[in-house]
C-alpha cells in the first residue's frame, strides 16, 4: 500500500496533536500515531487513553486503504529536518513495515498493526451543543489556570461546564483561588454539567487560539467530544460532584477599590520578589485614595513597598494575598482597570474587570493569607 503526502503538511498536523501523547506510559502503543488511510484521506490519531486527538489530511495519491501505527517521536524528528517536499509512504500490509521515500533517500521504520490502537469511545445517549471557537478559547484561557493538582480531589483538577438555557458557566478552583466565567450568548437546550480535565482543555486552547470557526460539542455522562475544522478531540470526563462554588463567593463586599491593571500588576510583580519564598505573601494596605503594596522576607532581611494611587470607597483595610495568585489573575484580565471587592481581612477578595464585556461576566476570587505581624 502506498500514499504520497507533503512533508510540511504532515508535520504541521502531527505537531498539533502530539501534545496528547504520553511518553511515560507503560503501554508502548501510546507512543505511536495511528495512520488510517481511507478514500484518499489520511486520518491521524494520538491517545493517552484518557484523551484522543484526531486530525485529517487530504492526500494527493493513495492506492489502497490501510491502518498502521507509526512511532511518533521517530517520525516527528525526521519530518522536522525536511524542507517541504512530497514523501512517499510504502507500507507492507503483512509485516506493517514502513518505508518513506524523499527526494534524496529512503527511511525504514517498524510499524504495528493499526487494530492494536485504543478504540475511540462511542458517545451513546449524548447531547449536543455548538459554540464559537473564540468564545470557547476565552472561556478555557480565563479559567484553566485556576485548576488544582491535588490527586485526592480530582474534581478540582478540571473545569466545570455548567450548561443552562440562559447561558454557560465555566468554573475552576484549587481551593485557594476560583474563577467563574459566564457567557450569556451561548445557550443549551437543556440543563446539564460536566467536568473536563485540564490536559485536553490546554490542547484545545492551543488549537483554537488562531481559528475562527464553530465547535460542535457532544457529551454524555462519561465522555465529551469537540469537533471543528479537521480536528476531533474526545476526552473522558472527571467523575464526581463539583464543589458548591457559589457558597464560597462573598455576596456582601462593601469595600471596593478601582485601580489601573498594569500599574497594580507590575507593582505586585516587583514587590513580590522581596516576599517570603514559602508564602509569597504581599500585603495590601488601602487608605483613602492610596494603596500601599508591601512584602518582606524576615529570614533574609529583604523588604519592599510601593505607593499607588487608586479609587477606594470603604473602611481602611490591610489584607494579605499570595502574590502568585494575584499575578495569575491580573494576567488573565484584559481591561485597563480592575475592581477589587473586599469585606474583611479574613474573607476572600473578588477581582473583576471594571468594564463589563457584552455577554461576558468574569469573577475571580482569591483567598487571603494570614498576615505575619
Amino acid at each position: 500500500m502506498k500514499f504520497i503526502v507533503s512533508s510540511s503538511s504532515l508535520l504541521k498536523q502531527l505537531t498539533s496533536i502530539s501534545g496528547v501523547l504520553n511518553t511515560s506510559s507503560n503501554l508502548p502503543i501510546l507512543s505511536y500515531f495511528l495512520f488510517d488511510v481511507n478514500d484518499k484521506k489520511l486520518t491521524v490519531s494520538g491517545s493517552d487513553l484518557e484523551s484522543t486527538m484526531i486530525t485529517s489530511i487530504d492526500l494527493d495519491k493513495a492506492d489502497d486503504d490501510l491502518k498502521v501505527c507509526v512511532p511518533a517521536k521517530l517520525l516527528l524528528d525526521m519530518l522536522k529536518t525536511f524542507a517541504d517536499q512530497p514523501l512517499t509512504f510504502t507500507i507492507d500490509a503483512k509485516t506493517f513495515g514502513i518505508e518513506i521515500g524523499s527526494d534524496n533517500g529512503k527511511y525504514k521504520l517498524a510499524g504495528i498493526n493499526g487494530d492494536e490502537f485504543p478504540r475511540l469511545p462511542e458517545l451513546e445517549s449524548s447531547s449536543k451543543l455548538k459554540i464559537e471557537s473564540g468564545t470557547l478559547f476565552n472561556a478555557i484561557n480565563k479559567s484553566v489556570f485556576a485548576t488544582g493538582n491535588d490527586e485526592l480531589r480530582p474534581v478540582m483538577s478540571g473545569v466545570y461546564f455548567g450548561l443552562e438555557k440562559d447561558g454557560i458557566t465555566f468554573v475552576a478552583t484549587d481551593a485557594h483561588k476560583l474563577v467563574k466565567y459566564h457567557r450569556s450568548d451561548c445557550k443549551s437546550s437543556k440543563s446539564a454539567n460536566f467536568i473536563m480535565p485540564k490536559k485536553p482543555l490546554n490542547l484545545l486552547k492551543s488549537l483554537l487560539v488562531s481559528l475562527n470557526t464553530t465547535v460542535n460539542i457532544e457529551y454524555n455522562e462519561t465522555n465529551a467530544s469537540f469537533v471543528f475544522e479537521q480536528y476531533t478531540l474526545v476526552s473522558r470526563l472527571i467523575d464526581g460532584k463539583y464543589p458548591n462554588y457559589e457558597a464560597v463567593i462573598p455576596k456582601e463586599n462593601p469595600n471596593e477599590m478601582m485601580i489601573a491593571r498594569d500599574t497594580f500588576l507590575n507593582s505586585v510583580r516587583r514587590v513580590s520578589i522581596f516576599s517570603n519564598k514559602t508564602t509569597h505573601q504581599v500585603r495590601l494596605t488601602i487608605k483613602g485614595s492610596e494603596l500601599l503594596v508591601s512584602a518582606e522576607d524576615l529570614d533574609f532581611s529583604n523588604e519592599a513597598s510601593e505607593r499607588l494611587g487608586c479609587q477606594y470607597k470603604g473602611d481602611d483595610m490591610t489584607i494579605g494575598f499570595n502574590s502568585r495568585f494575584l499575578i495569575e489573575m491580573l494576567n488573565n484580565i484584559e481591561s485597563d482597570e480592575v475592581r477589587l471587592e473586599l469585606s474583611a481581612p479574613n474573607r476572600a477578595g473578588i477581582l473583576s474587570p471594571s468594564e463589563k464585556e457584552d455577554n461576558e461576566t468574569i469573577t475571580m476570587l482569591v483567598m487571603p493569607v494570614m498576615l505575619s505581624q
